[in-house]
């Protein structure tokens, strides 16, 4: 057997030659057999890692400058937004009544289907005034609205006001796509544990309730509202007619066409049930409930004193160990309160700014001393 060798072409990645096979002629020569394969990448820049790199040297003098530079960018971009977090006011109810003292505590076994609705009101003070808009917001701990079975539990085609998803919907809704041999319209696990509590505000002044005016509307996203949701269409806007043949989810008191008085806040476009609609990702979470909006500039939204919270009892979460929570919040350009971004920010360029220091005093103690060793002859 002989091998042709070639060192200019085996460098391009093709051997020159041909190898003698027994009985017959060289393979790879020019007698017809086929090319010599070969598992070598071909010689080009890409293929052989010559491309052009650039790989950072790390010296004191570019590693020490980084991190404190981070650390003096880092420090006061962290206490602004701590300090911005902390000037939010928020104000906060748990109203679940496990309490035996709690006035909802009468209410805590409530049903779904509990006529009439269960009732209480509970009495507190604002200690500071609240000066911006203030959200109100209704808050469920222990609620998995991320489960992979409930978060697909919806059928966004009937949500569209596609009608024949409203007559048939899709499979995903099971077990709560149909009802009584008739389909549900809102369908799904989603729909079907929509928050129903009622909250209503009072300023108490001299034993005078005075009634907090809270807006229903402007809680959605945009683009739920307008694009995403929207009602089936057909001859007229009489709603009832529109989702006839339809049945309501089970848990629910009362058709989704009955939600709101309102024409452009009933049905799929009602915004309580577009808010739900909209999935939490974690157990513990606050959904936008009402607007309370500043009159004018010369007196604050909610002035400090006390207040009452009426509450119609029909949302049941003491079966999983549930809380229910209200919340009354002002917010800032960064959104709600939020320590944790500012607390961050502030712990990162700390930490950098200390690994400079460290750094710097090894460098300033180590860092000039000659390492070479003398070698003996």
């Amino acid at each position: 057997m002989a091998v042709n060798y070639s060192a200019k072409e085996e460098a391009d990645g093709h051997p020159s030659g041909g190898v003698g096979v027994p009985g017959g002629g060289a393979v790879g020569s020019g007698g017809g057999g086929g090319a010599v394969k070969t598992r070598k990448p071909d010689n080009t820049a890409f293929k052989q890692q010559r491309l052009p790199a650039w790989q950072p040297i790390l010296t004191a003098g570019t590693v020490l400058p980084a991190f404190f530079i981070i650390g003096l960018i880092f420090i006061p971009i962290g206490i602004g937004i701590f300090v911005t977090s902390n000037n939010i006011r928020e104000y906060e109810i748990d109203y679940t009544g496990t309490e035996p003292s709690s006035p909802c505590n009468k209410c805590l076994n409530v049903s779904w289907d509990s006529t009439p609705p269960c009732t209480c009101t509970i009495n507190f003070t604002l200690e500071h005034s609240f000066e911006s808009n203030v959200f109100m917001y209704y808050g469920l701990s222990n609620f998995y609205q991320n489960h992979r079975r409930y978060v697909k539990s919806r059928d966004d085609s009937q949500l569209n006001g596609d009608n024949s998803s409203l007559l048939n919907p899709s499979k995903e809704c099971e077990p709560y796509r149909t009802n009584e041999d008739k389909p549900i319209a809102p369908c799904g696990a989603i729909a079907n544990s929509m928050f129903n509590d009622t909250l209503e505000l009072y300023r108490i002044d001299n034993d005078t309730r005075t009634p907090i005016t809270l807006i229903k509307k402007g809680i959605a996203w945009w683009t739920d509202k307008n694009v995403k949701f929207r009602n089936p269409t057909g001859d007229g806007n009489n709603l009832t007619a529109l989702f006839q043949g339809t049945t309501k989810p089970v848990n629910w008191p009362k058709p989704v066409y009955m939600l709101d008085s309102e024409p452009d806040n009933n049905g799929f476009i009602n915004e309580d049930f577009i808010v739900w609609m909209r999935t939490a990702a974690l157990p513990t979470f606050r959904k936008l409930y009402r607007l309370i909006e500043r009159k004018n500039n010369l007196q604050p939204t909610l002035q400090a004193g006390n207040y009452s919270l009426d509450i119609a009892y029909n949302y049941p979460v003491h079966s999983f160990d549930g809380r229910k929570r209200m919340i009354l919040s002002t917010i800032s350009w960064m959104g709600g309160k939020n320590p944790f971004l500012g607390i961050a920010y502030i712990t990162v360029g700390s930490i950098c700014f200390f690994l400079g220091v460290v750094l710097l005093i090894i460098h300033h103690k180590y860092g000039n001393r000659n390492t070479s060793a003398d070698i003996p002859n």
